[in-house]
């Protein structure tokens, strides 16, 4: 050992140190805040910061990014997962030691694998083998049981509706074939009430209300119509709108030329169940190109290092204030849906 001690006059004033010093253990304040500490880890899910992306994006306007990847499980798809367990829970139509079962890109996986963890419920990922290897060694990791379906007619990394749909398929029979409760992200209205009840009052609170534009890719749909019913409650003038993959555009009324796209966990092609139309106020493409592009502008620019739908919100969030179609002092918020660390 070396001895070296770091000097004492260096800690900030008022600050009290975490062991004995001098023969006395230094205690608290009395006027200093208490934070309780969380009772499982259930509690860190929600309350994620805006950061602006200053660097990345100089103007006109500013893009703000809500950090959902600081979720326990790494994605934003914790907040769904949380409330469609509790929801089960509070209906009688799960109990505890039930099995749980769901169709998964990976990112509703890893935030059911944390919500099960801690309620006591077996959890079962159904995930197409085209999904990152990177995602299913993060499910298993959580204690999840990972059975990966064989594509249809997408590729590694590039998941299409059919792949989907065909992993839906076996999890639906595989619930039924082991009592399990079959969580149906796609059907479950839990979700989207879970964004319009916490994201997007957290978003309008942080930004002071000065939100003129918000933009998200859709999945299953649930961020964006919870998001955009809440901004539009406190301000009908919000503007809402899509993020498609460029090939993929059915939300903006366009055939679908390309299913195979990077953007893992959206653009299925295919409109969702619980889709509010009249929340969108116009609809954003983004390529493979530039998702990829940004993803890396992302990291270098701003130490932000996330999955490719997280990026192409970024892209998104950006165009659309070059393009001149809102004030140019507006503000636009998007989600930063995932880690990067989900992916290759």
């Amino acid at each position: 050992m070396l001895g070296l001690r770091a000097p004492l006059a260096r800690l900030p004033p008022n600050r009290t140190l975490s062991r004995a010093h001098a023969g006395r253990v230094t205690r608290p304040d009395p006027g200093d805040p208490v934070s309780p500490v969380p009772s499982s880890v259930l509690d860190l899910i929600g309350n994620t910061p805006l950061v602006h992306l200053a660097r990345l994006h100089e103007g006109p306007g500013r893009v703000l990014g809500k950090v959902e990847y600081l979720h326990p499980g790494g994605s934003v798809k914790d907040r769904a997962a949380r409330a469609m367990i509790e929801s089960a829970y509070a209906r009688g139509a799960l109990v505890r030691g039930q099995p749980v079962v769901e169709m998964t890109s990976g990112n509703m996986g890893a935030g059911l694998a944390v919500v099960c963890a801690v309620t006591g419920n077996p959890f079962t990922a159904v995930v197409s083998a085209g999904h990152s290897a990177e995602r299913v060694r993060m499910l298993r990791a959580l204690g999840a049981e990972v059975i990966q379906v064989p594509q249809v007619d997408g590729l590694p990394g590039r998941i299409t509706g059919a792949d989907i749909a065909a992993a839906a398929r076996h999890a639906r029979a595989l619930a039924r074939e082991r009592a399990a409760y079959y969580v149906d992200q796609f059907g479950d209205p839990a979700g989207a009430l879970a964004h319009e009840r916490t994201t997007g009052p957290e978003i309008w609170r942080d930004a002071a209300g000065a939100v003129d534009a918000f933009v998200s890719v859709v999945g299953t749909g649930a961020t964006f119509v919870g998001v955009s019913r809440f901004l539009k409650s406190r301000d009908a003038r919000v503007r809402c709108l899509t993020v498609e993959p460029a090939g993929a555009r059915v939300l903006a009324g366009l055939p679908v030329d390309e299913p195979k796209h990077v953007l893992q966990g959206a653009g299925y092609g295919s409109v969702p169940p619980g889709w509010d139309a009249t929340l969108a106020d116009g609809h954003l493409a983004v390529t493979d190109d530039e998702a990829r592009r940004w993803r890396a502008l992302l990291a270098e620019h701003e130490g932000i290092y996330v999955g490719h739908t997280a990026a192409a919100n970024v892209c998104a969030a950006s165009g659309l204030l070059r393009s001149g179609a809102l004030p140019r002092g507006a503000t636009v918020v998007t989600i930063l849906c995932d880690t990067g660390l989900k992916y290759a």
